[in-house]
């Protein structure tokens, strides 16, 4: 029996032309991405903001392991017990340690927030690519689906599919993505129709590249700003969507808890001078809030620069 040795396949001139266009964009968008980091590390405010996130992370997953508190049982001997040592903001109104409940509330809120910013930006980003890329009658169909969800209010809508589903984290998380991946998927879409005419593309395509390799490679990489933006937008969006939904009582069932959840329960009791029920609470979802904003407008600015240098 004789073995026939292969040769190693050579490659052909149309896909070696393919291969050093593409190596010629990663070298560009290096140097880019290094001039939008100069940007962005320029930006005290953002820089401020990005670490305040890093601190709430920490504060919240890496705190109740530090400062540990029961979150399970009620403790009727302390209840609405005023900030002290034993307990440095107090208690709620079934005995619970405050600080402790804010770090396991902070950590639903992210969870949900980060997740689901997540999935809206991915699904999003896809169906806006699809369908400025594809043109036609597709992207009339894709669109006007868009166009009829942002007509209902979005309040109204998350109304209706939390009293459609039984609350909980994973049931939420879709909730929000659901409501959040309209306004990247027309970003997007707005993104792909501009570059989908331009010469690079052209060129992949005359080179034998496919439709899904011009998205996947060409069309949504250099959406990536906008991308990257609006993902940072849509977690502080998230956040904010989670506690108004908390505050009207769709949140996650105990013994789980989020920052809304405790605005909910102590905003009865803001006359009666337990400001540590609502104070805690507010102040992390504002300034978290506020921090992720800070980040998404550094990252605006810097990938206006970097498109610049394109």
């Amino acid at each position: 029996m004789s073995v026939r040795a292969t040769a190693p396949a050579e490659l052909t001139p149309a896909s070696s032309a393919l291969a050093a266009v593409e190596g010629g964009e990663v070298q560009i968008a290096g140097s880019a991405w290094r001039q939008a980091s100069y940007v962005f590390l320029e930006n005290r405010l953002a820089v401020a903001g990005l670490a305040y996130v890093v601190l709430m992370v920490l504060f919240c997953f890496v705190g109740p392991f530090i400062y540990r508190t029961n979150q399970i049982n009620t403790d009727i001997a302390n209840l609405t017990a005023v900030p002290s040592p034993a307990h440095l903001l107090g208690t709620d109104i079934v005995g619970k340690d405050v600080l402790g409940e804010l770090m396991v509330g902070g950590q639903t809120s992210l969870e949900i927030g980060l997740t689901a910013a997540l999935l809206a930006t991915t699904f999003g980003v896809l169906w806006g690519a699809i369908a400025g890329f594809a043109g036609g009658w597709l992207d009339q169909v894709m669109m006007r689906i868009v166009d009829s969800l942002l007509a209902i209010p979005t309040l109204f809508l998350l109304l209706v599919l939390a009293a459609m589903f039984t609350p909980s984290l994973p049931m939420l998380i879709i909730i929000v993505a659901l409501v959040a991946w309209l306004v990247p998927a027309r970003l997007i879409r707005g993104e792909t129709l501009s570059l989908r005419t331009r010469e690079y593309v052209d060129a992949v395509r005359v080179m034998g590249g496919s439709n899904v390799r011009i998205v996947l490679r060409h069309i949504i990489p250099n959406t990536i700003g906008t991308i990257m933006v609006n993902a940072t937008f849509q977690v502080a969006d998230a956040i904010l969507l989670i506690a108004t939904l908390s505050y009207l009582g769709l949140g996650v069932p105990p013994p789980s808890t989020n920052w809304g959840d405790m605005l909910s329960d102590g905003v009865s009791y803001t006359y009666a001078g337990y400001w540590w029920l609502i104070f805690p609470a507010g102040i992390a979802i504002v300034t978290t809030v506020v921090a992720f904003n800070l980040i998404g407008d550094a990252m605006r600015d810097a990938f206006e620069v970097r498109l610049q240098k394109r």
